[in-house]
């Protein structure tokens, strides 16, 4: 199923980094940032992850929650969200199952060589459950923060 915008984004239930379950329909009523990432404090997705953090003021004027998602386990999460005193919760999705559903998995470049493997791309799902907007891929993960922030502003 290819992600659209209008659309109704699919329902997921994912375990977060204290092995709580966290689904979609937790949020009904708010705007959710679901983005996904390929690793746990690697360089770009640590970046990612912070720019997310320093925007959540910004970003709860809007009533939005964000939603890290990769296939590291809990504990690496755990251990992430604490280096970086991230405040939302990490989801894992060891099969790459959600992922796959919504376009997050696919061929990408690493050091020259075509893989498959995780896109870094973000989904911004409205308070009716549609999506508002999807970024297939994320081009600066210095400036997405603000891409994301600023299409909450304009809608």
């Amino acid at each position: 199923m290819a992600i659209e915008e209008g659309q109704p984004a699919p329902a997921f239930t994912l375990t977060d980094g204290s092995g709580k379950k966290v689904s979609l329909s937790d949020f009904k009523g708010k705007n959710v940032v679901l983005y996904f990432y390929p690793k746990d404090d690697t360089p770009g997705c640590t970046k990612e992850a912070c720019g997310f953090r320093d925007a959540m003021t910004e970003l709860g004027k809007h009533d939005t929650v964000v939603l890290g998602v990769s296939a590291d386990d809990a504990d690496s999460h755990t251990k992430f969200a604490n280096k970086f005193n991230l405040p939302f919760p990490l989801l894992s999705d060891p099969d790459k199952e959600m992922m796959t559903e919504y376009d997050a998995v696919g061929e990408r470049v690493i050091y020259g060589k075509a893989m498959k493997g995780i896109l870094r791309s973000t989904v911004l799902i409205g308070p009716d459950g549609k999506v508002k907007k999807h970024w297939k891929r994320v081009g600066s993960v210095d400036a997405h923060a603000q891409e994301v922030l600023e299409a909450l502003k304009s809608a």
